[in-house]
């Protein structure tokens, strides 16, 4: 019974910090503009196949680990091998704090690209979103646009597409050659 109750509790104040930090200005990031690090918040319970984001490595000339993606499943089994480095529910703290080692890894590095590549709002995305550090994000019209700058209209599931309209309008903003 407490456990739940504290749960509720920690869920609160996460979405009380996750208004708060929506409410600020975002921090700029100082960096030329240029792709030369992306980071990808993938919703693998909605999207399996994150390998798909290392395309990037190629697509903007970056080195091979100029690519970072973290997944995000509500239910992980830390025993089962993932490809990707994953967060859950679970790992939610007090006060929208994460607590997982491989968020945690995530978040302390910057990035010129954020993808956000989820379409249904979720706490422990958004606050994963929000705390990380990035010159330019990208994400899809079904989520809050606050937290991107440049808002694709693609399905979730069509990375093909996705990937296509990134590049076009990342060409158009100067941010790639």
């Amino acid at each position: 019974m407490f456990k739940g109750i504290k749960d509720r509790f920690k869920y609160n104040s996460s979405v009380k910090f996750l208004k708060q930090e929506l409410a600020k200005e975002p921090p700029k990031i100082e960096r030329e503009s240029g792709i030369s690090s992306v980071g990808c918040i993938v919703d693998l319970d909605s999207f399996e196949d994150a390998n798909l984001f290392y395309d990037f490595v190629e697509d903007y000339n970056l080195r091979p680990n100029g690519v970072k993606i973290i997944g995000y499943k509500s239910y992980y089994d830390k025993n089962s091998p993932y490809s990707t480095p994953v967060f859950s529910d679970k790992d939610l703290g007090w006060n929208g704090n994460i607590e997982n080692s491989y968020a945690l890894e995530f978040l302390s590095r910057e990035y010129d690209l954020l993808v956000n590549y989820y379409t249904t709002e979720n706490l422990l995305i958004q606050l994963m979103s929000i705390k990380t550090r990035a010159r330019f994000r990208v994400g899809f019209k079904d989520v809050d646009r606050v937290y991107n700058d440049l808002i694709l209209d693609a399905p979730l599931k069509d990375f093909t597409t996705f990937r296509k309209e990134l590049r076009k309008y990342l060409g158009v903003l100067n941010e790639i050659r």
